[in-house]
């Protein structure tokens, strides 16, 4: 079959090919969930088709981690055979989930719900800007981030609704867990502080407070949640291609936690490891000798040009607020309260629903750059903070 999910038609040639597919619709859950790790959905890195459901052919890894996010909604949905209804239950899905969310899909949503559009709403999902979408962010971040939309949207075919803060709990779950291996480690490199304190900067949304680890844990209800979140686990404890002892007693008092088999944590470290070996080659990210500091590195110079591409607008949307402006130039001079982050991020949220090209900071995962923002925002506009400069 020859499909290019950078073409319009594509969503329909695919079910068209899977909906027969037996092997594919009758694959048991376990079997599944397992394919999605083999082709590297679940760590952001995709390197094939699910269940080699299509053939890889010459297709980027954009275009198949298009292709399997929809596979996964699809396995998922597989009660009712029309296509038709089941693009129009990804839609509503999608529809559900961003009312009160962001404007990253404002040009779509709304429109009639055809193939056409969900093939929009996909790209738009996966991948906002080539220019500016850093592949260690998207895959680090967001695209391992994808498989939430696939719990979220079980769930909503179960009840026909899907709260935010579903979402927010199971994201931020995430980013405390990774937090706990981080810091887990015997060794710590600058980088690797500088990532936990990204998390731990980011993590918060807009909730009142922190995740724990215990609520992190409680939060996690389903095998399927526990499955995926000690798979994120091992994948944060490969950062630098080995999990030494300290992490690997984390990983083991995590799965008890999670009332998990042993055998489930022995296999998810196989995976990974199979995983990264046999794919380090095509994966950019783990071909650096540190993978944390790629990540870093390349998401400040994303940053940076997102300031600069939007700095016009960005300055305008600012002045309308003498608080946040007050606030990132103490930033400047000095660590900020917890308090003051919070307050910080609540409204540079705000003002990021109203620029389309900063919409990627509401995504899953987004808000973990926030501080690199609040860092480089009066390094690139002196003049403007120098103007609007408040003596503490």
């Amino acid at each position: 079959m020859t499909m290019n999910p950078s073409a319009s038609g594509w969503i329909k040639k695919l079910l068209k090919e899977v909906s027969t597919d037996e092997t594919f619709l009758n694959t048991s859950l376990e079997g599944f969930y397992q394919d999605l790790k083999y082709c590297g959905f679940i760590y952001g890195s995709n390197v094939d088709a699910v269940s080699h459901a299509i053939p890889k052919n010459d297709l980027t890894d954009e275009e198949l981690c298009k292709v399997n996010l929809i596979l996964a909604f699809f396995y998922f949905y597989k009660k009712n055979p029309s296509e038709e209804k089941f693009i129009e239950t990804v839609i509503n899905f999608y529809s559900a989930i961003t009312v009160s969310k962001t404007s990253i899909f404002d040009s779509i949503l709304g429109k009639k719900k055809s193939a056409a559009l969900l093939e929009a709403l996909i790209d738009k999902r996966v991948h906002i800007d080539d220019n500016i979408f850093t592949k260690n962010f998207s895959y680090f971040i967001t695209n391992a981030l994808l498989f939430v939309d696939v719990l979220a949207y079980q769930r909503f075919l179960d009840s026909n609704a899907v709260s935010d803060q579903y979402l927010q709990d199971i994201e931020t779950a995430i980013e405390t867990v990774v937090i706990e291996v981080f810091e887990s480690k015997l060794q710590k490199s600058n980088y690797d502080y500088s990532l936990t304190k990204l998390f731990k900067l980011s993590r918060r949304y807009q909730a009142n407070a922190p995740l724990d680890y215990g609520n992190a844990i409680f939060t996690l209800k389903t095998s399927l949640e526990k499955r995926y979140i000690i798979d994120i686990a091992c994948m944060a404890s490969w950062t630098d291609t080995k999990i030494d002892q300290s992490e690997n007693a984390f990983l083991t008092e995590f799965c008890n936690h999670l009332d998990l088999d042993r055998a489930v944590l022995k296999q998810s470290i196989l995976d990974i490891d199979t995983f990264y070996n046999s794919n380090k080659k095509n994966i950019a990210a783990l071909g650096s000798k540190n993978f944390v500091k790629s990540f870093y590195d390349n998401s400040s110079k994303m940053v940076i040009k997102l300031i600069s591409r939007n700095s016009k607008r960005l300055l305008k949307e600012l002045k309308q607020s003498k608080e946040l402006m007050v606030l990132l130039t103490k930033s400047t001079t000095r660590e900020l309260t917890e308090a003051e982050h919070k307050k910080v991020q609540v409204q540079l949220l705000d003002i990021f629903k109203s620029i389309p090209s900063l919409a990627i900071f509401l995504l899953p995962g987004g808000a973990i750059l926030l501080p690199l923002f609040i860092k480089f925002i009066p390094k690139l506009l002196p003049s403007a903070f120098d103007d609007n400069r408040v003596d503490d």
